[in-house]
Parts: structure tokens; sequence; C-alpha cells
């Protein structure tokens, strides 16, 4: 067999409201619309192709998967840089949003759900940095929301 190369093009995810959700995607994710299907799909775009996420409506009655069942865990959305980070962080915690933040010392990670309970997370890897370090190795150190606000603070007082 004969090796290939392959990369990841696109997430597909099932919601029960699409407006609602096209709407949580191109708020908080800088995403834009770049189709539309009937009133069955959304494909949106960060700019890279023709799209990154895929929505599908799929009906307000529409089960959520069991908590322990295979599937989905998070999608993944990286930021390019700590700024970026804490801005994202501040418009989701401004909005209401539950966001739980870890220091990886790979990444500093936010995790959140969408209005359909799908699993998000928005990174700044940090791997590049001074203390980064190179491999996760399954550390997970807290990480205080004022310590995120900081780095706006921080940019402010540079200029």
């Amino acid at each position: 067999m004969s090796a290939y190369f392959t990369q990841i093009g696109h997430a597909h995810l099932k919601v029960r409201d699409l407006e609602r959700a096209t709407a949580f995607y191109t708020r908080f994710f800088s995403l834009q619309v770049v189709e539309r299907v009937g009133e069955g799909y959304v494909f949106l775009s960060g700019g890279a192709r023709h799209h990154e996420l895929a929505l599908q409506h799929v009906g307000v009655d529409a089960p959520m998967p069991p908590r322990q069942a295979t599937g989905l865990n998070h999608v993944a959305f990286e930021t390019p840089d700590k700024i970026s980070f804490a801005r994202a962080y501040q418009a989701l915690t401004d909005a209401g949003i539950h966001v739980t933040i870890v220091d990886h010392c790979v990444s500093w990670s936010m995790y959140f759900n969408d209005p359909d309970g799908n699993g998000l997370e928005i990174y700044w890897d940090e791997r590049g940095e001074p203390d980064g370090m190179k491999h996760w190795r399954g550390v997970n150190l807290p990480l205080e929301s004022d310590d995120v606000l900081a780095v706006l603070e921080e940019k402010e007082t540079d200029g």
C-alpha cells in the first residue's frame, strides 16, 4: 500500500436551529457564510477554503447524543496569538457563555458548547514560547480568568 497525505478539510455539525447556529459561528469565530443549500445546510469559511465548517439543520426535536457515547468530543479553532485568545475569551464570557480555561503548557485552551451542545475549543499554541513545552504529556494546569484578561490590559499599555 502506498502512503498518501491527507489533511482535515472541514467539520460538519448537526444543529437544531440553522439560523441560530449560523449567527453563533459568524459572531464568535468570524466565519462568513459562503453557501446556503435550501433550509438544510450552511457552509462557513474563514477564507482558507470553500468552507471549514458545515452546519446541517436536523430539526428542533433532534435528540442530544449521550454524554458517554462515542463520537465527536469537540472541534478546535486556533488563534494566531495570545491577544486573539484573550479577545475571544472576553467576547464569549461577555455574552454569558460558560467557558472553561486550561493551561496545557503547550497551549492555552478554552472549552465551551455551541447552542446545540456541540463541544468547541479555542486555543493559542504556546509551543514556540520560551517556557512552552514541546509535547502535552497530559498536563492540565489551572488558568485564571484574570490572567487571560491581563493580556488585554498589557496590550493597551504597550500601545
